[in-house]
């Protein structure tokens, strides 16, 4: 009577084990087996961390073992548990194996294809073809898209994270509580005495340190002793938490009028402000997204304000950024001065003071929400509900999409929604922050996602005019590594264009993500479908270069560049000056964040800046959803070039007092999950 050795792994998380019954059904080209219960006298099988092996005994042989069926059954109360692998030794001795990573929940049951990837026109057989219509069936039913606001990319169709699949929820909802981890956040930075003091202002500037000292860390002490110097505000445009809007000015615009008569003491070269233009050593940030954004009024108690400022940036013989003109609003004016360095000292920190705190705004709602967190979502969604387990890209993706859908479902629940964490301390809390995301919308296309491409749509891309743009050139370098990872993968399994064109799983995904996910919004050119290697090799870096890199770098730096808040005001409390000469310390200390909105502020940041326990960074792959040696190499091959990166980034962060290292490889992780 044949036998066959069936393997099986539980995860590691937690609660990972169960009690419940275990049945298992081989299903191979002959026949299949009886349905077998997995138990061993005496013994608690499926605990945590667990490897166990079982022998199932069949009348005669199966052939080829293309399925596994695995059911759970209730024993004494419903048990979820999770299933890692499942590896089949046959008769024969050959083994086969299957990857699941999947919790099995309630009385269901899941059926397995073996772990080699197949692309859907590689399927000949109808049981195979039959098992992927029905997982992706089974999936477009669990996985729905839902529009959580009006003109917002889609999201996913459900409104609490208990409420989510199983497989795509923490591990520990209580994990990525955001009022536990904040409240306890504000506990640790030991300002939970000031956290409900809204409308009390601190008393001056050295009065920010009483919530600061305990928290300082390399960066943001530097930050704190030198936030008022002009280098250290146009540096942040470079490489602080949002280096994505400094783009070089071509042209003054007509709204920003300023002359050479006014910046003519601040630029180096004997040159006119328009020779200075022409020469390429001028640079602009503009606001104007912000203009008239509703501001946060949730407390009646505390009328909050928003500004849409310009800045004019100049770079000096020692290639430093600095600015040199400020206006506040979007209209020039008698009521809207363009501020200078030759102004009044308060006059100019004031006003740079502005476009710091309009910069907070931009980049915690538009590039790290939408351009991060929102982008990844609906990526996920589309690959859950189009691509099946066996496909090679569902495998080259997962990994990056781990905890995404989760972490943005909580934060639906409790950070963005109405009377949510958000409206606390932020400006743009209270709807401002929809307006800005249904705003930023009519920007964000395919193309802006493309790094390279997004740095040179700015004028920011070459490195001799700007050689301590750290963030382009660390990401470059990531971009291109994590390229050639995807192209050593995508070439394995697609030996031509027309394999790609052929692949009615792909196209529906890219389809998914245009016509669903962007709502085939007018502005997005999102593809609808792919035509060649190269089109799908640069879209599907696209998408795990968003989920790693680009959040990293625009998420983990916030404790360094935000804790010191003057320096990065999430709300100004006192319109801006629509005049010189007014503004004096009082003033400054006055319009800055009350006791209570600093307070939630710093354990924002901080709680932000936090990584996972048992983080996976880029390139490690634990879960070997792939069992393809020349896949492993690929995998292997990418981790090297990584760890060049990091190496030599390390190197040039060496004794600077500024270090830069939000690009680094070993402090990416693979996906979006906090």
């Amino acid at each position: 009577m044949p036998t066959y050795t069936v393997t099986v792994a539980t995860g590691n998380q937690w609660f990972a084990g169960t009690d419940d019954y275990i049945y298992i059904t081989l299903v191979g080209t002959e026949q299949c087996s009886e349905r077998t219960l997995l138990d061993k006298p005496l013994y608690n099988d499926f605990e945590r961390g667990a490897v166990d092996s079982y022998d199932v005994r069949v009348g005669e042989d199966l052939g080829d073992i293309v399925l596994v069926k695995i059911e759970k059954k209730k024993y004494w109360v419903l048990d979820d548990w999770y299933c890692r692998y499942i590896t089949v030794k046959t008769p024969s001795g050959d083994y086969v194996e299957f990857p699941c990573f999947r919790w099995l929940v309630d009385d269901k049951e899941v059926v397995l294809r073996d772990g080699q990837a197949h692309l859907p026109q590689d399927d000949k057989t109808s049981l195979v073809k039959q098992h992927r219509q029905k997982e992706l069936e089974m999936r477009r039913k669990t996985y729905r898209w839902k529009e959580w606001q009006p003109g917002f990319p889609m999201s996913i169709d459900s409104n609490r994270h208990k409420d989510l699949p199983r497989d795509i929820q923490f591990d520990s909802e209580k994990g990525v509580d955001f009022v536990l981890n904040y409240s306890k956040a504000i506990e640790n930075l030991f300002v939970n005495q000031f956290m409900h003091m809204f409308q009390s202002s601190w008393s001056d500037f050295s009065d920010f340190e009483r919530i600061f000292v305990r928290i300082k860390n390399t960066i943001s002490e530097y930050v704190m002793e030198h936030w008022k110097e002009d280098f250290m505000f146009g540096y942040q445009f470079l490489n602080g938490c949002n280096p994505v809007l400094i783009k070089k000015c071509n042209k003054l615009p007509d709204k920003f009028p300023v002359t050479h008569e006014m910046v003519s003491v601040s630029l180096e070269r004997d040159l006119t402000l328009e020779q200075e233009i022409e020469a390429g050593n001028v640079y602009i940030v503009d606001y104007e997204i912000i203009d008239d954004i509703t501001p946060n009024s949730t407390d009646p108690c505390t009328t909050q304000y928003l500004a849409a400022p310009i800045c004019l940036l100049y770079k000096n013989a020692q290639n430093k950024i600095l600015p040199i003109a400020i206006q506040l609003s979007q209209t020039s004016g008698e009521n809207s001065p363009i501020f200078l360095p030759t102004d009044g000292q308060y006059d100019w920190l004031l006003a740079k003071i502005w476009v710091r705190s309009a910069d907070f705004q931009y980049h915690q709602t538009i590039t790290h929400l939408l351009r991060t967190h929102l982008m990844t979502e609906v990526f996920a969604i589309a690959m859950y509900r189009q691509l099946p387990a066996v496909h090679p890209v569902y495998k080259l993706l997962i990994p990056h999409v781990r905890f995404t859908i989760a972490i943005n479902t909580k934060a639906r629940e409790q950070l963005i929604c109405e009377y949510g964490i958000f409206d606390k301390a932020n400006a743009t809390g209270g709807g401002g922050h929809v307006q800005l995301v249904q705003r930023a919308m009519k920007s964000l296309t395919f193309r802006s996602l493309c790094f390279p491409d997004m740095i040179k749509a700015r004028g920011m891309d070459n490195k001799e005019e700007l050689p301590t743009y750290f963030y382009r050139d660390d990401g470059y370098r990531v971009w291109e590594a994590t390229k050639s990872f995807v192209s050593d993968v995508v070439c394995i399994y697609y030996t031509s264009d027309e394999n790609v064109q052929g692949d009615d799983e792909i196209q529906a995904f890219i389809k998914d993500v245009c016509s669903f996910g962007m709502q085939d919004f007018d502005d997005c050119e999102f593809p609808k479908s792919l035509k060649s290697r190269e089109e799908l090799i640069e879209y599907l870096t696209v998408i795990i270069f968003t989920a790693s890199a680009q959040h990293a770098a625009v998420n983990f730096g916030q404790y360094d560049w935000c804790s010191w808040i003057p320096n990065a005001p999430s709300t100004m409390r006192k319109p801006p000056p629509n005049q010189k000469g007014l503004a004096n310390v009082d003033m400054i200390i006055e319009s800055l964040p009350d006791r209570g909105r600093s307070s939630w502020h710093l354990g924002a940041v901080w709680a932000l800046s936090q990584y996972q326990e048992n983080e996976l960074y880029l390139g490690m792959y634990p879960d070997e959803h792939f069992i393809e040696k020349p896949v492993k190499a690929a995998m292997e091959k990418f981790r090297k070039q990584l760890a060049e990166i990091s190496r030599s980034i390390k190197m040039r962060n060496d004794g600077k007092k500024l270090p830069y290292y939000n690009m680094s490889p070993d402090k990416i992780p693979n996906s979006v999950a906090v």
